[in-house]
């Protein structure tokens, strides 16, 4: 990534069965969320929900002052998915990675 960027976004992607869509929101408020804000160089993350028939998509969109920010929540390599132990009891898939976006002001 370039150097010249205002922040760094960082989006991941998961799918539940759309009646558990209630629950696993509730986990992601529990864990991810909390897990993205208490990590020094956060500067903020939401839960974006769509519900698709008997699917239903979720993303986390966070926002980061640096790489090495998101590598303090991510680990070395931040282009793989962080999971939680929870996650299995909702998800359909564990996609294996997340996408990183330049901001640019």
């Amino acid at each position: 990534m370039g150097e010249n960027y205002a922040m760094i976004a960082r989006l991941w992607h998961g799918r539940t069965r759309a009646v558990d869509s209630d629950a696993y929101l509730d986990l992601l408020q529990r864990t991810g969320l909390p897990g993205y804000k208490t990590t020094p160089g956060n500067q903020g993350a939401w839960v974006l929900r769509r519900i698709d028939g008997d699917v239903c998509h979720f993303y986390t969109l966070s926002y980061w002052v640096s790489l090495d920010s998101i590598a303090a929540f991510a680990g070395t390599d931040i282009a793989v998915a962080r999971y939680y132990p929870e996650d299995r009891d909702y998800l359909l898939e564990f996609e294996p990675t997340v996408t990183h976006f330049e901001l640019f002001t």
